[in-house]
């Protein structure tokens, strides 16, 4: 057998390899855990991978005996963000020290359907602590556990977060693919800043049973990975109805296991897509690195109603954080009760404490004014939440998506994902500029980023974004609009651009 190449590999030559017999499962696996060893713990420092599993090798060596009955992860190393239970050697953590030592009772579900279709758990990615919802001037991609992330492109440079292990893992060729979780931005913002595909699904897709929660409105898991196609393999693998998710109880019409079939190149041809202008123009350069990406979508024959605007949509701030902060409180405290009697930590109560009292490990940069009030919400009955959240519905779904999707006759709506990369700043925390994520994360609806374009080095993502349980739609759209362009870029581990 040739030496194992996995930079750039995407699943599906992965695959043809495992199937050739050009490579096995097991050296697959030591291909990736070596390429961790040199570009994430040496090397660059990435700093993406927060644990490694130590049963990986026995778990690849026990499906390569299995060969025969392999489906498209049969024998794929890939990572899950560290909010994401597994039920093994691995710990759980969301980051945190407050967590270290904790036992889930089983493996979250979307691992269970990875088990299942034959996925090695490769190890656990860092991420911005408790997914970022502990600070209004945090940095994003640290945690007191995994330190902070960098940017593969830049390694001076932040990749958002709060997926940012992940989306980091997968621009490093670190995993063939990886899971990430978004609330608000969280898978979508750093894959695009990081110059890889990522998938937030509708709300009620996958299951979030076993997912260390910010808040059960907006919270899901989703696909990140350096190919659309590749991001439809492992969305399909993760699917499955959970009777302990009350938001699945609908999903079962819309959810497929093969969302492949919907790839194909010539998607844009015809296809009528909202330009979203009131999220582009937040930063000149940007503006003009977005206007040939445009161009590219009418040469592949799609029709731009240009502009469309979701209206009111810049003033549903207040009452979506105000959704987070209740949620948190409620849907944190009902998560470590499932944990049992001898989790370390019990409410957000005692988070908040074990923070103040470990505070020169967990608070040196920023602190937890987030944390804070949240714990002084009260209850999910209270007039000041209910009023929220149905202003968040009204707003980003009803009156936002659906009302735009329906009036123009619209297959999706696109919009730059967000500005690029900015410098990492433990002083001040992030420098975010520009951001499309937030109408598909309030309404609870599916959005993809692509790699559309590159600035000083940097990448760039577009969004395509729609109507609940659209998923096939938008990832034929980002295929044809992925095979247009080829936009996508290797990292190359600059120190910095500005050198």
């Amino acid at each position: 057998m040739s030496p194992v190449k996995v930079e750039e590999r995407s699943l599906s030559d992965l695959r043809a390899d495992i199937g050739a017999g050009r490579i096995s499962a097991p050296q697959l696996t030591a291909a990736y855990l070596a390429r961790i060893e040199l570009v994430d713990r040496a090397g660059p420092h990435l700093r993406s991978v927060i644990e490694t599993n130590p049963d990986a090798p026995a778990i690849a060596r026990s499906l390569d005996l299995g060969r025969r009955a392999r489906g498209a992860l049969h024998g794929m190393p890939i990572l899950v963000k560290d909010n994401i239970e597994t039920h093994d050697k691995m710990q759980t953590t969301a980051g945190s020290l407050a967590l270290m030592g904790s036992k889930p009772p089983a493996d979250a579900f979307i691992v269970q359907q990875l088990r299942a279709a034959g996925a090695v758990i490769l190890g656990k990615t860092n991420l911005s602590e408790w997914a970022n919802i502990r600070s209004t001037q945090s940095t994003s991609g640290w945690s007191a556990r995994g330190g902070l992330t960098l940017n593969p492109h830049a390694l001076d440079r932040n990749c958002s977060g709060s997926s940012s292990g992940s989306a980091a893992a997968v621009a490093a060729s670190l995993c063939a693919a990886a899971v990430g979780s978004e609330t608000d931005g969280s898978i979508l913002s750093p894959a695009s800043i990081c110059g890889i595909v990522g998938l937030k699904p509708t709300v009620g897709l996958l299951s979030r049973s076993g997912i260390i929660p910010i808040a059960h409105s907006q919270d899901t898991a989703g696909p990140m990975a350096r190919s659309v196609r590749d991001c439809a393999i492992l969305l399909g693998a993760m699917t499955g109805f959970d009777a302990d998710d009350a938001a699945m109880q609908g999903s079962a019409p819309h959810s497929l296991t093969d969302y492949t079939s919907a790839l194909d190149a010539n998607a844009l041809k015809g296809a009528r897509l909202g330009v979203a202008r009131q999220f582009f123009g937040f930063h000149d350069l940007t503006e003009q690195a977005y206007a040939p990406v445009l161009e590219a979508l009418k040469r592949a024959g799609a029709v731009l109603i240009d502009p469309v605007t979701l209206p009111a949509i810049e003033t549903i701030g207040d009452a979506e954080l105000t959704v987070l902060l209740y949620e948190l409180k409620a849907d944190l405290a009902a998560y470590l009760q499932r944990l049992g009697p001898n989790a370390p930590v019990k409410s957000l109560a005692d988070v908040i404490a074990f923070n103040r009292k470990n505070a020169s490990r967990e608070m040196a940069w920023f602190g937890q004014d987030l944390f804070e009030k949240a714990q002084a919400k009260g209850p999910l009955t209270d007039a000041e939440y209910l009023d929220a959240r149905a202003k968040c519905l009204r707003i980003a779904r009803t009156e936002g998506i659906e009302a735009v999707m329906r009036e123009h006759s619209l297959d999706a709506l696109i919009a730059p994902t967000g500005g690029t990369a900015w410098r990492n700043d433990t002083v001040l925390g992030d420098h975010i500029v520009g951001g499309s994520t937030t109408p598909a994360a309030v309404a609870g609806t599916p959005a993809i980023t692509v790699p559309a374009a590159m600035m000083r080095g940097l990448p760039l993502g577009l969004s395509f974004f729609g109507n609940a349980w659209s998923e096939a739609k938008l990832l034929g759209l980002a295929y044809a609009f992925e095979q247009a362009t080829k936009a996508r870029r290797a990292p190359s581990y600059a120190k910095s651009v500005d050198a």
